[in-house]
């Protein structure tokens, strides 16, 4: 499948997914569910955040992070997400946390120069033994 969302707009969802991640456990009354529940959106709210600021996007303010790994991390941190629940066996009250980490998921998997959905433009197919020295 072809990559539909731009970087520029994938850098405001990551700002507002992130800002929502944070507030979470109080915008949906989660606080008092679980540890895991309450700390996990956080933290990973917190890792957006900060990869968004650092990230070498249109909005991304100090540019050192690559939008590459940013999408590869965004995948794990969105499946994390959506498997908590039963991974950590709290209530099902909590699918906010769910569709949020869908929705990194889906971010990850589906920007345009996703690792996912572009190809590699190096040619990696060198042979074992093959020399280069370019004399």
């Amino acid at each position: 499948m072809k990559p539909f969302i731009s970087t520029a707009v994938y850098g405001v969802l990551n700002y507002i997914v992130a800002l929502t991640l944070i507030a979470s456990p109080w915008l949906f009354d989660v606080v008092h569910v679980s540890n895991a529940a309450l700390l996990l959106p956080i933290y990973i709210g917190w890792l957006q955040l900060i990869m968004a600021i650092f990230s070498r996007s249109e909005t991304g303010f100090i540019k050192q992070f690559p939008l590459t790994i940013h999408n590869v991390l965004d995948v794990l941190m969105g499946f994390i997400l959506m498997v908590s629940p039963w991974l950590y066996v709290y209530s099902p009250k909590v699918w906010p946390q769910v569709i949020l980490g869908a929705i990194l998921f889906l971010m990850g998997l589906f920007t345009k120069k996703s690792p996912f959905t572009t190809k590699n433009k190096h040619n990696h197919h060198v042979g074992f033994l093959a020399s280069t020295d370019s004399n």
